[in-house]
């Protein structure tokens, strides 16, 4: 049964803000911006059980890289938020006949492609959510949706106890997996820090974009 991956990108201007507070230049916060994204394309290229891609964004240049990736674009309203960008995405898979969605950060770039593929096929046949956590285990970094539509997401602080709460009103069963390298994201320095801790640790390959933005930083 088809997976579609889902990726609402927001303007890279305004993207992590935050690491302006820790003395990241706007150039050194879109590099990794659009670094990290780059990652996370490639490696959900690599994924033999995602049928397809589709970033939501009013962003040009994260339109670029999804369609050099080979993804699919849908247009956002740059006013508008995460989740409902989420749900255009959620809307365009399921009229693209997707029974599972999966909603994943773009800024996640340690993701493992095997580790995708083994989620994906422990999903159930019937109605289940699937939360990924960030590394605080307060926001959510990525669901995995079956149905495809089988909740209209809600991103934000505490968005991780909320999706929760909607799959049980929802009547789905509910599972809460915690995730390395799914649940590192990067908003903050102390976030970068991990981030950069492992990638040290791992195998060369993995994020290979990102790994050149924070080399650079480094030598900064």
């Amino acid at each position: 049964m088809s997976l579609v991956a889902v990726l609402p990108v927001k303007r890279f201007a305004a993207a992590k803000a935050r690491l302006a507070d820790d003395g990241l230049s706007p150039g050194q916060r879109l590099a990794m911006s659009t670094g990290m994204l780059s990652d996370v394309l490639a490696a959900l290229r690599q994924c033999r059980l995602v049928d397809d891609i589709v970033v939501v964004t009013s962003e040009p240049g994260a339109e670029a890289l999804a369609r050099g990736a080979g993804a699919q674009v849908i247009a956002d309203q740059p006013q508008d938020g995460h989740s409902e960008a989420a749900a255009r995405g959620i809307d365009w898979a399921v009229a693209d006949g997707a029974f599972h969605t999966m909603l994943i950060s773009g800024d996640v770039p340690a993701i493992d492609p095997s580790e995708i593929d083994s989620l994906i096929e422990s999903l159930a046949d019937d109605n289940e959510l699937v939360v990924i956590p960030d590394r605080h285990g307060r926001g959510t970094n990525a669901l995995f949706l079956t149905p495809a539509d089988v909740i209209t997401p809600s991103f934000g602080d505490g968005s991780c106890e909320r999706h929760r709460q909607l799959g049980n009103d929802a009547g789905a069963s509910v599972r809460v997996v915690e995730s390395e390298a799914i649940g590192l994201d990067v908003d903050t320095s102390a976030d970068l820090d991990a981030l950069r801790h492992q990638l040290e640790q791992s195998d060369g390959r993995v994020a290979p974009y990102t790994r050149a933005v924070i080399g650079r930083l480094g030598a900064q």
